[in-house]
């Protein structure tokens, strides 16, 4: 364990890397980021144009790749970032060429034949955090905004790069450091016998302490669905509509829908946004007794699928009675569900038969005409949600090492208050409040090691 970031800096060569920082493919432009102390005496080498080490910062510059026989390989333009005003705090060149896959390769290989070293996958935005420009939660933001595939997941990042979540880590700590701090002074003077520390305050102060981490900690849930999405898991009787209401629902015929029951014969997972959240509809083959050896195992699949879904919805064909067979099965995977949102609906609505239903569907559809799929959307995000921690404008918690983080520290703070109501001396309290405070550190980056780094890092692409 490190106990700051300037000690991780040995870690890091410090020389100037090279990435290509645009997708690879045919565009318009591409770029090539040069970030490091040599940057400009790296890119100089190859650019034919302005020197680029005396130009001013934030300028960009017409001129030419030159290969190592002085052949042009593009026509560039050469943007500068003067250290510390660039993404990384480092000086930074970057080339805009043309955007063919072959050109942009040959002008990273050009440069790259200067002694410039290839960028790690992340390397660009671990120089930003090592050398200040941001938080490692912030960092870690940066790889969630590339990787989102909601426009909530995108929203709760860009919360997270702002520094909202790591503001508040920084509070906890603050506080977490007076109460060490008053705990701590007394040790200097245990012989003395003074008191400094006001027992009642600071059992005051670490409780507030302690409840503040747990609302943000009952956001975690929420903020899980936001960034990587429901699992809806469709189930019910072959036939009942779930490859339908798939198709309805995403727009388009992804799943093949026929009126021969066990069509469907293994899991279907679709991503699906709806409202700005984004939903795994997962279509299941049909719940029944089969002979079937590959619609069997269709079934397994998808009893499997129940037990790591976040939302589960139960079909029913309302052109066919409910038999009592089959509120037994609803029943069933209503109690397998448990704390597992579960929504009952009827489908085939358009051709519903009266049996007199005594069962509360939670709502009647039709899939084929579009009779309240509508109403089943937003039904479909409000359970979802219901009972989660969740609110557009509050911060949410969307990491599992971040949730990780603060459930330990919690640990610690709540062991420093028993030792309190025990009349635990100082020096017990404190080993407890440095636990916390390295816990709450290693959200941030104030606290952390080598192995943190790596992997948090390898989530980015190469050329961020």
């Amino acid at each position: 364990m490190y106990q700051n970031k300037k000690q991780l800096e040995t870690f890091i060569q410090k020389s100037a890397i090279a990435a290509i920082a645009t997708p690879v493919g045919e565009g318009g432009i591409a770029v090539i980021r040069i970030s490091g102390k040599d940057a400009f005496e790296k890119a100089n080498l190859v650019f034919s144009g302005k020197d680029l080490s005396s130009a001013d910062s934030h300028t960009v510059h017409f001129g030419k790749i030159l290969d190592a026989e002085n052949l042009p390989v593009d026509e560039v333009l050469a943007s500068i970032f003067k250290s510390p005003k660039s993404y990384t705090g480092e000086d930074t060149v970057e080339i805009s060429c043309h955007g063919g896959v072959l050109v942009t390769q040959k002008v990273l290989e050009t440069i790259l034949a200067t002694g410039v070293k290839a960028a790690e996958a992340g390397e660009f935005t671990q120089r930003a955090f090592l050398n200040g420009k941001m938080d490692l939660d912030q960092a870690e933001a940066v790889a969630d905004i590339i990787h989102a595939k909601s426009m909530k997941a995108v929203d709760a990042a860009h919360q997270q790069l702002e520094g909202r979540l790591g503001e508040h880590i920084k509070i906890f700590r603050q506080q977490i450091i007076d109460a060490t701090a008053m705990v701590e002074l007394e040790l200097d003077f245990i012989e003395e016998d003074v008191e400094f520390a006001n027992k009642d305050q600071l059992m005051k102060l670490l409780v507030d302490v302690s409840l503040e981490i747990v609302r943000l900690l009952e956001t975690y849930e929420a903020g899980r669905l936001v960034k990587d999405g429901v699992k809806t898991v469709l189930i019910g009787r072959p036939n009942a509509g779930k490859s339908t209401l798939l198709n309805t629902l995403i727009g388009s015929d992804r799943a093949i829908v026929t009126e021969i029951a066990g069509t469907t014969r293994d899991t279907i997972d679709v991503d699906w946004n709806h409202d700005g959240l984004l939903f795994t509809l997962i279509d299941t083959a049909g719940l029944r007794e089969t002979e079937d050896l590959i619609e069997a195992e269709g079934v397994k699949r998808s009893q499997q699928a129940i037990e790591k879904a976040d939302l589960v919805i139960y079909l029913k064909d309302l052109s066919h009675p409910f038999t009592s067979e089959e509120k037994k099965e609803v029943a069933g995977y209503q109690k397998r569900a448990g704390d597992t949102p579960f929504i009952l609906i009827g489908t085939k609505a358009d051709i519903e038969l009266d049996y007199g239903w005594r069962t509360e569907f939670d709502i009647k559809i039709s899939a084929k005409v579009g009779d309240q799929i509508a109403t089943l959307k937003s039904l479909l995000k409000e359970r979802a949600l219901e009972n989660k921690h969740y609110d557009a404008s509050s911060i949410l918690v969307t990491s599992s090492r971040h949730r990780d983080a603060l459930k330990k520290a919690n640990e610690q703070v709540n062991a420093a208050i028993n030792g309190l109501k025990l009349g635990m001396t100082g020096d017990f309290l404190s080993i407890d409040l440095r636990a916390a405070l390295n816990e709450l550190g290693s959200i941030t980056g104030e606290i952390t090691n080598e192995h943190i780094l790596d992997s948090i890092f390898s989530r980015f692409c190469i050329g961020k």
